[in-house]
């Protein structure tokens, strides 16, 4: 397990950009996928990008696909995810995790460590 802590989350007008943050305790970082989830109110919590452990593969969800970007660093135990021409459906808390393991990994279930969520608001 991994103690993951998000950040970079804030209020933003239509077409802006944000840039989150997600800090990993632990020496074993790099032996982890990242992936970024997304909550709004009401709805469930969803999928919007990962990252294999050694950064060369990614996937995203096809409402975010060309607008954002996932990348890690492994020196630094930091994922962050680039957002970019964001929509007010956007707004949502984002959330973090981890999953140990060498696949690309997509579902919920499939990461065992989660931040806390920060929160980002798209005003339109």
């Amino acid at each position: 397990q991994v103690q993951l802590v998000e950040s970079g989350g804030g209020l933003v007008q239509a077409g802006g950009s944000l840039r989150l943050s997600c800090v990993a305790s632990g020496r074993t970082f790099s032996s982890y996928a990242m992936g970024w989830f997304r909550q709004a109110p009401g709805k469930e919590r969803e999928f919007v990008a990962t990252i294999r452990w050694s950064g060369g593969s990614t996937r995203y969800a096809d409402s975010v696909k060309g607008r954002f970007t996932i990348s890690r660093d492994n020196a630094r135990n930091t994922v962050y995810l680039q957002m970019n021409s964001l929509k007010p459906e956007d707004t949502a808390v984002y959330y973090c995790a981890a999953a140990r393991g060498s696949y690309v990994y997509t579902v919920a279930q499939d990461f065992g460590s989660w931040g806390q969520g920060t929160q980002v608001t798209v005003s339109s």
